[in-house]
């Protein structure tokens, strides 16, 4: 953060503003509020001037996203599609169609997906904030659908949420519940914070529940909705700043 005397940096309602935050009109109200931070201070001065590409800001606590060459985007991995940038068998992945949207970016994924898991993958060229969405330690929910057979057993749930002892330790989720049912199918939501390889998977086969089909739906507070498969999107203010909350940034 530099000084009020115009000799560098720009004016934080107008990084406010150009970040999407609100307009510049409204960017000095949430100031004189005590609503925003820069690099851990808050800041009423509405001379204040700062670098977007290397000032932490924060308004009502969550991370604002103002540096340019930052990069955060979902994308909805089809089934058979491989969670790496690229494959030295020529097999689909996920690269295919990362490379041309991150414009020379080195993107890292976080986590994977199995190449028979459909769903939200996120990607970012920001590692420090992809490793702590990675790391159990900061507990940030995975939220999975999963088709399984019927019946499902009444204490299924319980006995999930108590935990399931597994090769490599034992594994409990955060919740579980039946969202639909269609003959012998039984679609159910899994959500775990847990990143063990294929760890919904070995859950559900534990408890003699193989998976025929899974489907990643969300992390955090990003949700994979009604994006097609195959399609990246830039992720809004709103989530970028939900992940930075969620792992303390």
């Amino acid at each position: 953060m530099s000084g009020s005397d115009g000799s560098e940096g720009i004016r934080l309602q107008k990084v406010l503003a150009d970040a999407g935050v609100a307009s510049r009109r409204q960017a000095e109200i949430l100031m004189r509020e005590g609503r925003v931070e820069v690099d851990g201070k808050v800041v009423t001065e509405m001379g204040i001037r700062v670098h977007p590409d290397t000032a932490v800001i924060h308004v009502d606590g969550s991370r604002i996203v103002t540096d340019t060459e930052t990069v955060h985007l979902a994308l909805n991995k089809p089934e058979g599609m491989l969670s790496t940038m690229w494959d030295d068998q020529g097999r689909r992945c996920v690269g295919d169609i990362v490379l041309e949207k991150a414009e020379g970016q080195r993107l890292f994924h976080v986590g994977r997906l199995d190449a028979a898991t459909e769903g939200l993958l996120l990607l970012t060229n920001d590692g420090e904030l992809a490793n702590r969405l990675m790391h159990p330690s900061y507990e940030v929910p995975k939220t999975y659908l999963a088709e399984v057979r019927a019946p499902i057993p009444k204490d299924l749930g319980r006995r999930l949420r108590e935990g399931v002892e597994l090769e490599d330790g034992p594994v409990a989720v955060d919740s579980f519940r039946v969202v639909d049912r269609s003959g012998a199918r039984v679609m159910v939501e899994v959500v775990l914070h847990e990143g063990r390889k294929h760890i919904v998977r070995r859950l559900l086969d534990a408890v003699d529940k193989p998976v025929a089909r899974l489907v990643r739906t969300a992390v955090g507070d990003v949700r994979l909705g009604d994006q097609r498969p195959g399609t990246l999107r830039k992720l809004g203010q709103d989530e970028v700043g939900a992940l930075y909350k969620a792992v303390g940034l």
